[in-house]
C-alpha cells in the first residue's frame, strides 16, 4: 500500500515539474519581464529557457522511472 502511494506521489511530483519546465520555456520571455527590471533581458531569457528544459528532463525521468 505505501509503495503504491509512494509511486504515485512521485509520478504526480514528476509530471509537475516536467509541467513547471515546459511552462519557463515557452513563456520564458514574459516571466522574464515580470520578475526581472534589468536591461538585459536576453541573457535571463536563454537562461530561464536553458533551467526550463532541464527541469522537463528531471520531471520525465521522474515518471519514466516511477513506471
Amino acid at each position: 500500500m505505501l509503495k503504491v502511494m509512494l509511486k504515485t506521489f512521485f509520478f504526480v511530483l514528476g509530471i509537475i515539474i516536467a509541467l513547471f519546465g515546459v511552462i519557463m520555456v515557452y513563456d520564458a520571455r514574459v516571466l522574464t519581464k515580470k520578475l526581472f527590471s534589468f536591461g538585459d533581458q536576453n541573457e535571463a531569457t536563454s537562461g530561464f529557457k536553458i533551467l526550463g528544459f532541464l527541469f522537463s528532463i528531471v520531471g520525465a525521468l521522474i515518471v519514466y522511472f516511477c513506471k
